[in-house]
């Protein structure tokens, strides 16, 4: 028996990193997963790796962004497994680094809609269904960068802050209703988006690496099974928790 038997999740940037391992966690605990990214390359190739595994999973091209795309994931799921159980809205850019007083609008605009207004989108549409069914399980991928000062990220930092606060108020709003709204708050992980802002130089980088909360980066597999532990029955007293994962850095 797995422990999202029966359930029906959609994880958004599930076509890489955090996202595709918790779709391929979700898949292998019993879960059929809606996959949504806005690379249909990546998001392709998590379905080949869930179906090789024996699970169950479709992909849906979506920029959680917008509106119309929002809107088109969950009636995608809806109309492919007749109900949606988890919503993980995962999906998130980083932006430039840059002051925040060379920082462009543009840019600005860019992460903000992505990564806090593409939470708001998300559940805006999963929603409406939850309440419908009687219940539901929504998580939110922040940082550790929405609760503790970092420089050069202002964009990235503010956004992750703002979707702290907005799991908390979703969480108390719909609680007395059964869904259960939680996030996540990963630190430093391997990713492609940890990736970009690591030392070019090989020996700076494993420097780098050792001289992280833990001594190494986190893995996307451990983000996943505190995300698998979030949908699950597992976590049926977590309603507004913001579940650090961090090796140890906003403790340090």
């Amino acid at each position: 028996m797995g422990k999202l038997d029966g359930k029906v999740a959609l994880i958004t940037g599930a076509g890489s990193g955090i996202g595709r391992a918790t779709a391929i966690l979700f898949a292998k605990e019993g879960a059929k997963v809606m996959v949504a990214d806005i690379n249909p390359e990546g998001g392709q190739e998590t379905i080949r790796m869930i179906n090789e595994g024996g699970g169950d999973a479709t992909f849906v091209a979506a920029d959680v962004s917008k509106a119309g795309d929002a809107e088109k994931m969950v009636n995608t799921t809806l109309d492919t497994y007749g109900s949606l159980d988890i919503l993980y809205n995962n999906a998130g850019i980083q932006g430039p680094f840059s002051p925040a007083a060379n920082y462009a609008e543009d840019d600005w605009d860019a992460v903000l809609s992505t990564n806090l207004k593409g939470v708001f989108l998300g559940s805006k549409y999963a929603i409406p269904v939850m309440l419908k069914q009687g219940a539901g399980v929504i998580i939110n991928t922040t940082s550790t960068a929405g609760i503790i000062g970092l420089p050069y990220v202002a964009a990235y930092a503010a956004s992750k802050g703002g979707v702290i606060q907005l799991s908390k108020s979703l969480a108390v709003e719909l609680a007395p209703q059964n869904i259960r709204v939680n996030c996540i708050c990963p630190g430093g992980t391997q990713t492609a988006m940890m990736a970009a802002w690591l030392p070019a130089d090989p020996a700076e980088r494993e420097a780098f690496l050792r001289g992280m909360p833990g001594g190494r980066p986190i893995q996307p597999e451990e983000i996943a099974r505190a995300a698998l532990f979030l949908a699950s029955d597992d976590s049926t007293a977590a309603i507004g928790s913001v579940l650090v994962v961090d090796l140890g850095h906003t403790v340090a």
